[in-house]
């Protein structure tokens, strides 16, 4: 269901300086992408001296939802129904999400295979055949649909399920460009995900947040040869952070395109040779529907909000320097923060508010602040 706000968030969203964890925080503190968008010269004015910058034109925005539908896609926005609770559960949950095929597969019981792009044959076979297994299962297979490893676990799954592609551009941009046609299969019977504006080139910096999609749409991640420093290794740690499950396929201590899956085994990811060694430490109360099943799922972790305010419409407190004495580059946790300084939490989130718009302070995952590098 598309929100009578969606043109405002969408704005909000793509507004310069605005990530997800800022966009929570402002929709927490003003109520709606519509008065955090009238707020913007306030709002702005935090910037201490800096240009301020302007929110994301209305035409633009207007031109990106025309494009999508017209590529057959939409959008999936945070907190309005058909947005998956899972992903819901990070805190740094995208704001939106572009969406080309069945949107209702991202809120099904889910499996992440993700491993290298120069992946072995024998890698290779055995990611197809634990995504051939985990979808005849009933699980939606989820992947990024890069070279290697990636693209044997979604054409594993088409053949047995579906399975869903989490991309780092555009969804008008597949990459690699020899996996358009492989794109445009998942598309017509699973989905593809990315929370890119269309014609964004995937550059290197994008596939972060494309891995946490990753992580956040599944109960568990199973890493099929990775490097030691290698973006699979990022999805796992995603995954670990917001409690899912880590699965690990061991490999040749000879081959470093296993030393890193190698690494997560001792680190006590579940060894993982067979589909039967994922479904064993599902959640107890996961019970896998048939294939064609549509209907959204019990997940292990079910959404929460960010930790934030309760929605206000008042200005934050007109100097938030007595919380730089307790701050530092390195993070704390807001609670901690709260208890230190006596102050009520309200207090406390408005002035931290004002610090990351003044580029003073940033906000992390796990509801922590720390100083910026600059303020040090």
């Amino acid at each position: 269901m598309t929100p009578p706000d969606a043109l405002e968030r969408l704005r909000l969203a793509r507004s310069k300086g605005v990530g997800p964890l800022l966009y929570h925080r402002l929709i927490a503190r003003f109520g709606s992408a519509a008065a955090v968008l009238a707020a913007w010269p306030e709002i702005t004015r935090a910037q201490r001296g800096r240009p301020s910058p302007l929110p994301y034109p209305e035409a633009r925005a207007a031109a990106e939802m025309k494009g999508l539908a017209a590529l057959g896609g939409r959008f999936l926005y945070y907190g309005a129904p058909g947005y998956p609770p899972a992903l819901a559960a990070l805190p740094d949950a995208p704001p939106l999400l572009a969406v080309l095929g069945e949107g209702a597969l991202l809120s099904r019981p889910a499996i992440a295979v993700v491993g290298a792009r120069n992946a072995s044959l024998g890698g290779r076979a055995l990611a197809r055949e634990l995504a051939e297994g985990l979808a005849a299962r009933g699980l939606v297979v989820v992947s990024g649909l890069a070279r290697g490893i990636d693209r044997a676990v979604h054409e594993g799954a088409l053949e047995t399920g579906t399975t869903v592609a989490a991309v780092a551009g555009g969804l008008d941009r597949p990459y690699p460009p020899e996996h358009a046609a492989l794109q445009a299969a998942i598309a017509a019977e699973g989905a593809v995900v990315s929370e890119a504006p269309l014609g964004t080139a995937p550059l290197a910096q994008h596939f972060p947040r494309r891995n946490r999609i990753i992580a956040g749409l599944s109960l568990g991640v199973v890493v099929v040869e990775a490097a030691l420093r290698s973006g699979s290794l990022i999805t796992a740690r995603m995954a670990l952070e917001a409690g899912r499950e880590i699965f690990a396929v061991p490999g040749s201590p000879r081959d470093p395109r296993c030393r890193g899956s190698n690494d997560l085994l001792r680190q006590g990811a579940h060894l993982t040779e067979t589909v039967d060694d994922v479904l064993a430490h599902l959640p107890p109360a996961f019970s896998p529907p048939p294939p064609s099943a549509k209907a959204p799922a019990t997940v292990r972790h079910p959404p929460r909000a960010p930790s934030s305010p309760a929605p206000s419409s008042h200005p934050a407190p007109p100097s938030p320097e007595p919380l730089l004495s307790l701050l530092s580059v390195t993070p704390v946790e807001v609670d901690l923060l709260v208890r230190e300084s006596g102050r009520p939490f309200a207090e406390v989130m408005a002035d931290l508010l004002e610090l990351e718009l003044a580029g003073r302070a940033v906000f992390l995952p796990g509801n922590r602040v720390a100083l910026t590098e600059a303020n040090g």
